[in-house]
């Protein structure tokens, strides 16, 4: 493995020329490809014996396939402000999902991981949904220009009216009007346009490619033609579904071409995965269409059952990453961060907490070292669990009560509520042997009390200290 020395020589390099680059320069492109509420089980490659998903099936031949890869929350704004920082969402006082207008959003003063990469070189560019603010291209809440993206292209939340000709896509601060197609074509699109002329025009430089699908999220449009493909489909709204997964596939597969093209596949790593689990068929009014599959895991999205938080995790790297590999390494999109960092010679605030660990060991299969384990809290679950961590093979689930014993929900923390929360108990354990027991069927809390005991200790102290550091809001 060549990880130790490539990342002696490029701090070197970045130590005395750290905006130089040059043909020696052998850090790899980032592409980062985030889908919105795919579900474990709706890739061919995680089991799926209807929908067709070649182009992402590919991927997974051609790197190595995670099969216990985690989003950093069970629901879409947490889980991206997760992503893009390395920190459990609640450190950037992002607790659920943000409404249009709202006041909830990402502070400007969030290390984030386009910002770690354009200070060491790289270009920037974002495409898709964006979902970190409610205040979407207002001067009063910052925007993804702000978070070290050179070019941007998103949304606030969903292409609205839905995903086909959507019209509240906004470039680089301007509103560009209805854009004719799907949507998850058009941002491949954008991305590929960028990319293209980056390469073209700096074909030294190195870049950083974040890739935001709205699909499979409601309101779900897709192509007649995909749609054909499903005649054994019955049920309402199944076939437009799985049509759906089919056409952000086929856009995956403009990205993958792209890179072929352009000669820059082999340097460049692609990383697939979701915000979270599959939407719950007829939740809300307007989701007929969330026919996507847990597989064979517990729960949905906005649970901290695995079904809410394991999600497909995919990497491709050629000149790094060894073909044809599975792993079933416990490994998150909070990982990100400081695994680029690695990569890239990127430097992080020495002060700054993160909550993701460097996972370049298993790029080759082996396990990840950890100072802590995998935490997620989301006050509004719908199951009664509203915190859970994973260490190594044991995960470990908890509701939280009020000094009186009654469960707490919220939706975020406020001068209100801030209190209660810092004070809550744990209670209603469920403690699962995670690495054989995937459905979570099993709860062994009352089978393994030493290890329900040191478990436990650990989620209250990670507990103590994330809601010590999340932000309140007025």
């Amino acid at each position: 493995m060549l990880y130790p020395f490539i990342k002696a020589l490029l701090i070197l390099i970045a130590s005395s020329l750290p905006l130089a680059l040059s043909r020696a320069d052998e850090r790899p492109n980032i592409i980062i490809i985030l889908c919105d509420d795919l579900g474990y089980g709706d890739l061919s490659c995680y089991g799926n014996t209807v929908i067709r998903t070649p182009n992402i099936d590919q991927l997974a031949s051609e790197g190595i396939r995670f099969t216990s890869f985690y989003s950093s929350s069970p629901v879409c704004s947490p889980s991206r402000v997760g992503l893009m920082t390395g920190r459990t969402p609640d450190r950037a006082g992002v607790y659920d999902w943000i409404p249009k207008g709202n006041r909830m959003h990402m502070s400007k003063n969030e290390f984030t991981m386009p910002v770690m990469l354009k200070k060491t070189g790289y270009a920037t560019c974002m495409s898709g949904k964006w979902h970190c603010n409610g205040l979407f291209n207002q001067i009063n809440q910052p925007q993804p220009g702000d978070f070290g993206f050179d070019h941007w292209f998103a949304t606030q939340n969903n292409a609205a009216p839905s995903h086909e000709d959507p019209e509240n896509f906004v470039r680089n601060g301007k509103s560009v009007g209805m854009s004719k197609g799907f949507s998850c074509q058009i941002v491949a699109q954008e991305s590929v346009n960028w990319i293209t002329g980056h390469v073209k025009k700096n074909p030294d430089q190195p870049f950083f490619s974040y890739v935001a699908f709205h699909e499979p999220h409601e309101p779900i449009a897709s192509p007649k033609n995909l749609i054909n493909n499903y005649p054994n489909a019955k049920k309402r709204g199944e076939a437009l579904y799985y049509a759906n997964v089919e056409n952000m596939d086929s856009a995956v597969g403009q990205i993958t071409r792209c890179l072929d093209r352009l000669n820059i596949t082999k340097n460049t790593l692609v990383i697939f995965s979701s915000d979270n689990g599959p939407e719950t068929l007829n939740r809300y009014r307007s989701a007929w269409r969330s026919h996507g599959s847990p597989g064979p895991l517990r729960g949905m999205k906005l649970h901290t059952h695995e079904a809410g938080i394991r999600v497909a995790g995919i990497m491709r790297w050629p000149i790094q990453i060894k073909a044809k590999q599975v792993s079933d390494a416990p490994v998150s999109a909070l990982d990100l961060l400081p695994t680029f960092a690695s990569l890239a010679a990127g430097e992080i605030p020495i002060d700054l907490k993160l909550d993701g660990a460097d996972i370049v060991n298993a790029f080759g299969g082996s396990s990840v070292q950890r100072k802590q384990p995998l935490f997620w809290c989301y006050y509004s679950s719908l199951n009664k669990a509203k915190i859970a961590i994973r260490d190594g093979e044991w995960k470990l689930l908890a509701s939280l009560k009020s000094s009186d014993g009654k469960n707490i929900k919220a939706r975020s923390i406020t001068e209100a509520n801030r209190s209660s929360l810092h004070k809550a108990q744990l209670g209603d354990f469920e403690l699962y042997k995670i690495s054989k027991d995937i459905s979570e069927k099993n709860n062994l809390s009352d089978k393994y009390p030493k290890e329900l005991n040191s478990m436990a200790k650990k989620m209250k102290s990670i507990y103590k200290d994330v809601v010590q550091d999340a932000k309140t809001w007025q």
